[in-house]
């Protein structure tokens, strides 16, 4: 079990770390976008830690307060993607025996009344692209328990997904190419940059999809594949990493999902290293 300011203080460490990393569309310390600032989410990560870490919170609770708290804070959304994904971990965190066991024990546990607090999370966030769903529309009240409407929206949102097959994409891409990069030596932000390109070279980023559509999203994957395939690893990519960032910026491109499976990955890995002591 690990005490609550222990998570929150990981938390902050992973969200800070990821903007620190260059994560081509996306925000970070080598350039700001899509009208947000660095700023912006620095201040959203302080402020969301103390309610996603709070002792005894139901996932929802964590995921409301945490939005609640950001929205109050910079007044637009910042970090839902973040925080959904971190929620589970973050309750998982705070109950006993192996990591990934007591996250699968948290995601069969969630509740109608944890649905209930995720969509009022989501109305507040008001994220972009959202639209409206023929079943268990987030303007409406809940009837289902929070894994059974997250397994409707799964075919696409890759968020939504992890709440059905436990964090498969973290534990198969993120963490392994998180564990690879330290492998060649790469200081923790280009370890952090490694975890985000693997993300958006693997799948259609489900952010542009829902903003741009499919073929898009299929587009920027392609993209980033071929770039990863030829770049070399750590500070010599910086070049045509920038000119990648420059270019979806310029369309209005922003990989949102890949950076917000990246905080996550990187939150695991603290509290991972936090239950073995290190």
């Amino acid at each position: 079990m690990i005490a609550a300011e222990a998570i929150a203080t990981a938390y902050r460490e992973a969200c800070l770390l990821e903007l620190r990393a260059l994560k081509p569309g996306n925000v970070h310390v080598f350039a700001d976008g899509h009208g947000f600032t660095v700023a912006d989410f620095e201040a959203s990560a302080e402020v969301s830690a103390g309610p996603l870490a709070a002792p005894g919170r139901s996932v929802g609770q964590r995921v409301r307060g945490a939005v609640e708290a950001t929205i109050a804070r910079v007044s637009w959304n910042t970090n839902l993607g973040i925080v959904l994904l971190c929620a589970p971990l973050a309750a998982a965190a705070e109950r006993p025996g192996e990591l990934f066991a007591a996250l699968e024990a948290v995601l069969d546990g969630l509740t109608v009344a944890d649905t209930a607090d995720v969509y009022a999370a989501i109305r507040c966030a008001a994220p972009s692209g959202l639209g409206s769903a023929a079943e268990h529309d987030v303007a409406e009240a809940p009837t289902v328990d929070l894994g059974a409407a997250m397994a409707v929206a799964a075919g696409r949102d890759r968020i939504a997904r992890a709440y059905g097959d436990g964090f498969a994409d973290m534990r198969k891409v993120g963490l392994p190419a998180l564990a690879a990069a330290r492998r060649r030596g790469l200081p923790e932000i280009w370890c952090a940059s490694a975890v985000h390109l693997a993300f958006l070279s693997r799948f259609p980023d489900t952010h542009i999809e829902r903003k741009h559509g499919r073929k898009q999203a299929r587009e920027v994957h392609e993209r980033a594949r071929r770039l990863v395939a030829g770049l070399a690893p750590g500070p010599q990519g910086l070049e045509p990493l920038l000119a990648f960032d420059a270019a979806l910026k310029r369309d209005g491109l922003n990989p949102g999902t890949s950076a917000d499976f990246t905080v996550a990955t990187l939150f695991c890995d603290v509290l991972s290293q936090c239950r073995s002591g290190k």
